[in-house]
């Protein structure tokens, strides 16, 4: 199993050690946003099984005409409820040390490594959700040129076209009307959709001089900061953690999503552990370890159970 190790500072002849810094300095990490938008589903946990099962109600019809006559019974419905199993498995990862890297080394290793087992588990934790949320059947391409622009919407998950373009304020109108007019899709607790993208996705909106024009009076700093801020609706989020969303050609990628997305099951909520010290306490371990599983509430195409809109290129 590896550890960590030294590297020499030359291939032969004396090796010699220079001052060591007296800070650690550690590696950078991605930034993650999805966890904050799964929806952790209460009344599960230990000995409950290895399953959650999710009932739905389904829409009622709207009738093309809801009038009685007096002596006719008033007609009846079917009320129906649907379900979905999501399945929990097991999660984690560990490094290994020694307690003679302990006694000899300079630094003190073990809070290091207990933080960067913490920042590991964090982006897995963001990767399973952002898999969740690409797991939505309604799939977006941005097509044709900048000044004429078109898109190609699927519904069956297998997104076969190519963007031709990058995105701009054209698509974020025609996401928002998707999601409110087509699938009737409720917006998050404070009236605003929210888009999470891959750099170069929302890169294309800022450069979009309709943007500009959308901002000039109600956001003038938005530029400055860097941000999209708010637009038709719909709030934009930003982030940089590749194994959550791709960097595409063109477009990044991205979703856009409102009320009752993704669902968070969790038998154990992920913990750091430290293993029991073997060989006389000379080898240490410590780990990262839950059993959870994320997946989209609905998991059809159908106007008023689809709530995710998945942006993406062939």
């Amino acid at each position: 199993m590896a550890q960590f190790t030294w590297t020499f500072d030359a291939p032969t002849g004396t090796y010699k050690n220079f001052t060591l810094s007296s800070k650690l300095y550690e590696s950078a990490v991605e930034n993650s946003v999805f966890m904050d938008h799964v929806l952790p589903q209460e009344g599960f946990g230990k000995k409950q099984g290895e399953s959650l099962t999710l009932t739905r109600i389904m829409n009622i019809t709207e009738p093309l005409n809801a009038d009685l006559d007096e002596s006719v019974r008033i007609p009846e419905d079917e009320f129906l409820l649907s379900t979905r199993a999501i399945t929990v498995n097991e999660l984690g990862r560990a490094v290994p040390f020694t307690s003679l890297s302990m006694d000899l080394s300079k630094y003190d290793l073990e809070n290091p490594i207990q933080r960067k087992l913490r920042e590991q588990m964090r982006l897995v934790l963001d990767t399973k959700a952002a898999t969740a949320f690409k797991t939505t059947l309604v799939k977006y391409a941005p097509t044709g040129v900048l000044a004429t622009p078109t898109n190609v919407v699927v519904t069956n998950g297998t997104n076969v076209t190519a963007a031709t373009r990058a995105l701009q304020v054209f698509d974020v109108e025609e996401i928002r009307d998707l999601l409110f007019d087509t699938y009737q899709t409720p917006p998050l607790e404070g009236g605003d959709y929210l888009g999470i993208f891959r750099t170069l996705g929302l890169r294309g909106i800022k450069r979009d001089p309709a943007w500009e024009r959308w901002h000039q009076y109600t956001d003038p700093q938005a530029k400055w900061n860097g941000e999209v801020g708010r637009i038709e609706g719909v709030r934009f989020m930003e982030t940089n953690h590749a194994n959550a969303l791709a960097k595409r050609a063109l477009i990044g990628e991205g979703v856009v999503f409102g009320d009752e997305g993704v669902a968070l099951v969790e038998a154990m909520t992920p913990e750091l552990r430290a293993a029991i010290p073997s060989d006389f306490g000379r080898s240490k371990a410590i780990a990262w370890y839950g059993i959870l599983a994320m997946g989209t509430i609905w998991d059809t195409a159908n106007p008023g159970e689809a709530k995710i809109v998945h942006v993406t290129s062939a």
